[in-house]
């Protein structure tokens, strides 16, 4: 019914209309971002309690939905109306806790406003077609998957794992790529990081990255195809490594202090998914 009447609606009420809705996810993404790594580490507790044989400790429930938002200073509720996206924390809360008055962390508007612009460009980029709800899903788990490993350098199997099988079957139409394609990308792209993890293992002894990150570009590789995958990792390569030399350049970073690799595969795979064909395209031009 939602896809039957975006279609019907002029294109520019389509983007302003899926703008809207990314700025609701991103609101979403944010206690995702928050607390999902908070669920895991509770699990992990629970169960190597078990292991042990103790009892496992007494933590208050915690799901995505449960409890209700709350300011985690003072446990101040978050009323409906300090929930609206971006008005809420410039206007109502002016960046500031309404109980306790401590400050609110930028990164929730920016999740929020990054959600809800790149939302209306899929919407303005793939038009009101299953590419677009595609291209949707894809970005909202990137955005959640970026900022959970820059706060926890983690890349969870319950986004990971989902957003790979979700590739393959938006692809069985060729969405974004030809099944077999996908496919291919899915094996292509775990295995090369995967190589890329032992071989630097066996040379230094040290483990350069996380499996999460295999995974990861087996997600990009099974919605792009792998004909996408030489892009995502030269881009994400070539940023990783700009960014690390200007932390380290700037002493905010030791070397020996690790970065997660997570946020740049996401960036790249959000410039595939845009214009990935266009700068494949414009690269083979230069070579002929």
């Amino acid at each position: 019914m939602l896809a039957e009447t975006l279609a019907l609606a002029p294109s520019g009420l389509v983007v302003v209309i899926v703008g809207l809705l990314g700025l609701c996810v991103g609101s979403f993404l944010n206690v995702v971002i928050h607390r999902l790594p908070l669920i895991m580490e509770r699990e992990w507790q629970a169960q190597c309690a078990e292991l042990r044989g103790e009892t496992a400790p007494d933590n208050p429930p915690l799901t995505l939905a449960r409890p209700a938002s709350r300011c985690p200073h003072c446990g101040h509720n978050i009323t409906i109306l300090e929930n609206i996206p971006i008005i809420s924390y410039l206007f109502v809360l002016k960046g500031k806790c309404s109980a306790c008055g401590e400050p609110i962390s930028p990164r929730y508007p920016i999740v929020e406003l990054l959600t809800g612009l790149l939302s209306a460009y899929a919407a303005w980029r793939f038009g009101p077609t299953w590419q677009l709800a595609g291209a949707l899903l894809l970005v909202w788990a990137l955005m959640a998957l970026a900022a959970i490993d820059l706060d926890t350098q983690l890349l969870p199997d319950s986004i990971t794992l989902p957003l790979l099988w979700a590739g393959l079957a938006f692809n069985l139409s060729a969405t974004f790529a030809p099944l077999p394609a996908a496919v291919i990308g899915a094996m292509a792209g775990y295995l090369a990081l995967w190589s890329v993890f032992w071989l630097f293992k066996l040379a230094t002894g040290k483990e350069g990255m996380g499996y999460g990150d295999f995974k990861l570009l087996a997600a990009l590789g099974a919605w792009l195809g792998w004909s996408m995958l030489p892009a995502i990792i030269l881009l994400s390569s070539l940023v990783g490594a700009l960014v690390g030399v200007t932390l380290i350049v700037a002493a905010r970073h030791g070397r020996n202090v690790p970065i997660p690799f997570g946020p740049y595969l996401a960036a790249a795979g959000l410039i595939a998914l845009f214009w990935g064909q266009d700068l494949t395209n414009r690269y083979l031009g230069l070579i002929a």
